[in-house]
């Protein structure tokens, strides 16, 4: 079986330039909208290809797939997850079990996305990496895991956390 990889997006910074939008249709900000390309870029760079994206419906995580997809050098589908508008890190979990891909990336929210990072970190993980998640998981932040057995066993404490990119990190 080959070694799966998930990657976990955080959308890019969201716009709170008109205060009548729900929460769901937010736009990406002028940051967002350079920062989401940016991690896109270096997820091709890197050779972190997902196969396949789980993205909330929220507009501002829709918008950040949209940019990202458009530096891949590869089309990846992409299926909006109701259950990941908000979620909780279980809520998170039981979604990722359902995928059916070796490279997989979830584009979500915090709280909800930090907590899933840090619960499904487990033997293997590098600590630093660990402690750079733990700190902040700020928006546009990636998070890389690998395992290696299918989606439907993952559990909590059951991948291994092996990077953190921010775009900061990215000059």
């Amino acid at each position: 079986m080959p070694v799966r990889q998930l990657l976990i997006l955080r959308h890019a910074k969201s716009s709170w330039d008109d205060a009548s939008l729900a929460d769901f249709d937010r736009p990406l900000g002028p940051r967002g909208q350079k920062t989401a390309p940016l991690m896109g870029r270096e997820l091709a760079r890197r050779g972190w290809l997902p196969d396949l994206a789980l993205v909330s419906p929220a507009l501002r995580t829709r918008e950040t797939w949209q940019m990202v997809a458009a530096e891949l050098p590869r089309h990846v589908p992409a299926q909006f997850a109701e259950e990941l508008y908000e979620a909780a890190a279980g809520s998170i979990l039981a979604r990722v079990r359902q995928a059916k891909a070796t490279s997989l990336l979830v584009i979500g929210h915090n709280p909800g996305l930090q907590h899933f990072a840090l619960r499904l970190a487990g033997a293997g993980s590098d600590e630093s990496v660990f402690k750079k998640v733990e700190a902040k998981f700020p928006t546009a932040a990636l998070a890389r895991f690998t395992l290696d057995e299918d989606w439907a066993d993952l559990d909590f404490h059951g991948a291994r956390l092996t990077h953190c990119v921010r775009p900061t990190d990215l000059g």
